[in-house]
């Protein structure tokens, strides 16, 4: 009776062994997601900071192109002012 006493023992240790074992590969795999998870997360709100500076540059771009486009057609008036004054004063000769 006392040799099988020692071998329940023995199997009842070697379970509680191996229960320690998968907790802590249990414990290492959770640890191992949380820390993906928040990698994920870091590079969701970097992509978000990225898309805003992406946004406000093009903003910046159409306000630029507007105020050429603005310039541009007041040289063209300016440009058609002096070929018509131009004109005038060649004809007047």
């Amino acid at each position: 009776a006392q040799k099988g006493i020692a071998e329940f023992q023995k199997t009842v240790g070697g379970l509680i062994e191996l229960v320690d074992q998968l907790a802590k590969a249990a414990e290492s795999e959770k640890m191992k997601a949380i820390g993906a998870r928040n990698l994920l997360k870091s590079i969701a709100k970097q992509r978000e900071a990225q898309e805003q500076q992406l946004q406000a540059l093009i903003a910046e771009k159409k306000m630029q192109l507007e105020r050429y486009r603005i310039e541009y057609e007041t040289l063209c008036k300016i440009e058609a002012d002096q070929n018509e004054f131009i004109d005038q004063f060649i004809f007047q000769k």
